[in-house]
C-alpha cells in the first residue's frame, strides 16, 4: 500500500504540448497579484521573493484547519487531454485539478528547498467545459510558494471568452441551530454555481443562492463568505457575515462536560467477572450494555438477554436489573444497548433486515427503559461495495440501510435519544489513506467504512469513541505512522477527528471535523482488556495535549479542544478487575468526586 501511495505523489514531467495547444490559466505567474485566483481564509498573497519566473509568486500560509488552498476555474474543451504544471517551494505542496469529468488528479512534493516542478495530466469528460485547478499546502506546515502555474491543452474558444461573475451581495445568515446555519444571498447574473467559504474548512460548492452548512460546533462564532462561479472562473468573495450557533448539540445526551463511558458485560462472562448493574460505580456516566446480537449475520433481528446463571452465578433477575437501570438514570446516568461487539457480526443488506433491526432494537430499548443506542459494528459488519467511493453519498446497501435505521430510531425517540459509536481505527482514521476497495479495486473494502455512517449521522451523534486499541499503525495528519500504547497515538488519532481529513488523500472529499463534545478517546482499562493499554501518565499527557496544548511531544495538533468530551473504556468489568484504576484516574484528572 505504501508503494501505491508513493506512486500517487510521484513528481513526473508531463507530455509535451501539441502545436495548437494553449496555456489556459489566467495570471499563472501572479504578476497581476491574485487576479483570477481565490485563496481560502485569506491565506494567499503575492511576494517578490522568492520567485521562479517574472517578478511575483504566490505565498500561501496554512493556519489551523485551513490548508491554504488557492484555486481558479478554467474553461476547457470536452474529451480533451490537458497537462497541469507549476513550480513550488516547500514541503507537502499540492497541485491538482477537480471537476474533470473523469478522474481528478493531484500531485505533491514532500521536501522543502529549491523550487521543484509538479506536473500531472488528465482528460476531460465528454461534457466537461470547466475544471478547477488548485494548489495548497498541508496542516501544520509553514508557508509555501507557488509560481508559473500552467494548464496546457486544446483552446476551448480563444479570445472573447466570458468573464467570471461579480461577487455575490446580500449575504445573510439565519436559522442557526447548535450545529448548522442557513446562508442566503442575491443571485448573481451569469453564475452557474457558488462556493461557500469558511475559515479553516474546505470550500462548499452549491448550485443555488442559499446553503445550509452543517457539522458546526455549539455556541461558536463563524464567519462565512461566498463566491460566484461560471465557466470563466470564480468571483472575488462576498462581504463576510458572522453568526454564532446556539448552545447544546445534536444527538441529545444530557451528559456532563467531561464524561466517562464504559461497557458492562451484561450478556456474557469472561475472566473479568460479572458486575451487577446496581454495583456499577458512580464514576460511569454512560453505561453501554454489551451486547445485543443478531439471530444471524444478515437477519437484522437483534436479541438481548442477561448472562445465564450457569455462567454468571451472581446475575440479578430481569426485574432487579430494570430497577437498577432506573436508579442509574435517576442519578443522571445514561444506559444504552450496544449492538455488535467482536463476535456479533451485523449486516443489513436489505430493507427487510433494516426494518427488523429497527423494530427489534426498539423492543429492547422499550423493555429495559434504555436511553439510546451504541453501534459497535466490528469485523466484517461494515464494508463498501466496489464503486462506492464517496463517503458523502454512499451506495452500499448495508451502509445506506444502517443510516436509515438509526435515523428511524432517532425519529421514534426524539431529541433525548443518545447515539454513540465505537468503531475501530481501521474503519475511520485509515480512511485518510484508503477508502473501500479503492478506485482500481484490490484494497480491503472495510477501510474507512464507518466514515459514511458517521458523516450522515453527525447531527444526531452524541459521541464517537474510536477504539484506540487492537490497532495496527495508522498514519496521522503529519503523514507519519503512529502505534498504539502511548500518548502519541491518542493525540494523532483524536486530532484527525477534530481537524477533519481528506478521504483517501482526495482534497475534494474532506471528512469534516466533529465537534469536540462529540468525541471521546477509547482505551482498554487494563492490560488484560486489550492490546494497546496506555499507562495513566500517558493518558494524562494525551489529554493535556488535546485540551491544553501542553505535553504534546513531537506531534503538533491542529487546535486545542478543552471541550473534548472524555474517555471510553473496555470495560467497566475489567476496570473493577484492575482495582478501579482507570475510573479513579479519570475522576482525579477532572477533579470530580464520584
Amino acid at each position: 500500500m505504501a508503494v501505491a501511495l508513493a506512486a500517487a505523489g510521484f513528481l513526473a514531467a508531463g507530455p509535451p504540448a501539441a502545436a495548437a495547444d494553449a496555456d489556459l490559466v489566467r495570471n499563472g505567474g501572479f504578476e497581476a497579484g491574485l487576479d483570477g485566483w481565490s485563496c481560502s481564509g485569506g491565506s494567499g498573497a503575492t511576494v517578490t521573493a522568492p520567485v521562479h519566473g517574472g517578478s511575483s509568486a504566490l505565498k500561501a500560509t496554512p493556519a489551523g484547519q485551513d490548508n491554504a488552498r488557492c484555486s481558479q476555474s478554467v474553461t476547457v474543451k470536452p474529451d480533451s487531454t490537458y497537462t497541469l504544471g507549476a513550480w513550488v517551494q516547500g514541503a507537502y505542496v499540492y497541485l491538482g485539478a477537480s471537476g474533470t469529468g473523469t478522474t481528478d488528479v493531484s500531485v505533491w512534493t514532500q521536501s522543502p528547498g529549491a523550487f521543484k516542478q509538479l506536473t500531472t495530466t488528465f482528460r476531460t469528460g465528454p461534457s466537461t467545459t470547466s475544471v478547477t485547478v488548485h494548489t495548497h499546502g498541508w496542516y501544520g506546515q509553514p508557508a509555501h510558494v507557488t509560481d508559473d502555474v500552467t494548464l496546457v491543452g486544446p483552446d476551448p474558444g480563444g479570445p472573447g471568452q466570458p468573464r467570471p461573475p461579480a461577487a455575490p451581495t446580500g449575504l445573510t445568515a439565519s436559522a442557526a441551530s447548535s450545529s448548522s446555519v442557513l446562508l442566503s444571498w442575491s443571485a448573481v447574473p451569469g453564475a452557474t454555481s457558488y462556493t461557500v467559504h469558511r475559515d479553516g474548512a474546505a470550500p462548499l460548492p452549491v448550485t443555488a443562492a442559499s446553503a445550509t452548512v452543517t457539522g458546526l460546533a455549539a455556541s461558536t462564532a463563524y464567519t462565512f463568505r461566498v463566491s460566484a462561479v461560471n465557466a470563466a472562473g470564480e468571483s472575488p468573495p462576498s462581504a463576510p457575515v458572522s453568526v454564532t450557533t446556539t448552545g447544546g448539540g445534536g444527538g441529545g445526551g444530557g451528559l456532563p462536560a467531561h464524561a466517562l463511558v464504559g461497557y458492562l458485560h451484561t450478556s456474557f462472562a469472561n475472566g473479568s467477572g460479572y458486575v451487577r448493574m446496581a454495583d456499577v460505580p458512580a464514576s460511569w456516566d454512560v453505561i453501554n450494555l454489551a451486547f445485543g446480537e443478531p439471530t444471524s449475520v444478515t437477519s437484522g433481528d437483534i436479541r438481548f438477554r442477561l448472562c445465564p446463571v450457569a455462567q454468571c452465578p451472581n446475575v440479578e433477575s430481569p426485574a432487579e436489573f430494570k430497577a437498577a437501570v432506573k436508579a442509574k438514570q435517576a442519578a443522571g446516568k445514561k444506559v444504552l444497548i450496544s449492538i455488535g461487539g467482536q463476535n456479533g457480526q451485523v449486516q443489513l443488506p436489505t430493507t427487510a433486515a433494516r426494518d427488523t433491526f429497527v423494530s427489534s432494537v426498539a423492543a429492547i430499548i422499550d423493555e429495559y427503559g434504555l436511553d439510546g443506542l451504541d453501534i459497535d459494528f466490528e469485523g466484517h459488519s461494515l464494508s463498501l461495495a466496489t464503486g462506492d467511493t464517496d463517503f458523502r453519498a454512499p451506495t452500499t446497501p448495508g451502509i445506506v440501510n444502517l443510516i436509515s435505521a438509526v435515523k428511524s430510531l432517532k425519529a421514534r425517540y426524539g431529541p433525548g435519544f443518545v447515539l454513540t459509536m465505537a468503531p475501530e481505527t481501521f474503519f475511520v482514521q485509515l480512511g485518510y489513506q484508503f477508502y473501500g476497495s479503492g478506485p482500481w479495486g484490490g484494497q480491503d473494502p472495510r477501510a474507512g467504512a464507518y466514515l459514511p455512517v458517521v458523516h450522515a449521522l453527525r447531527d444526531d451523534l452524541t459521541l464517537l469513541h474510536v477504539q484506540d486499541y487492537n490497532s495496527g499503525p495508522i498514519m496521522g495528519l503529519d503523514n507519519q505512522y503512529h502505534s498504539m500504547g502511548g500518548a502519541d497515538f491518542h493525540i494523532a488519532m483524536t486530532d484527525m477527528l477534530l481537524t477533519g481529513f481528506p478521504v483517501a488523500g482526495n482534497t475534494a472529499r474532506v471528512f469534516p471535523a466533529l465537534r469536540p463534545d462529540q468525541v471521546a478517546i477509547g482505551l482498554p482499562a487494563t492490560t488484560n482488556a486489550g492490546n494497546g493499554h496506555t499507562s495513566p501518565a500517558e493518558v494524562a499527557r494525551a489529554l493535556n495535549c488535546l485540551t491544553k496544548k501542553t505535553d504534546c511531544g513531537a506531534y503538533q495538533t491542529h487546535g486545542t479542544w478543552p471541550g473534548l468530551r472524555g474517555l471510553m473504556t473496555w470495560s467497566i468489568n475489567w476496570d473493577r478487575f484492575g482495582g478501579g484504576e482507570f475510573s479513579r484516574n479519570f475522576d482525579a484528572y477532572y477533579g470530580r468526586t464520584a
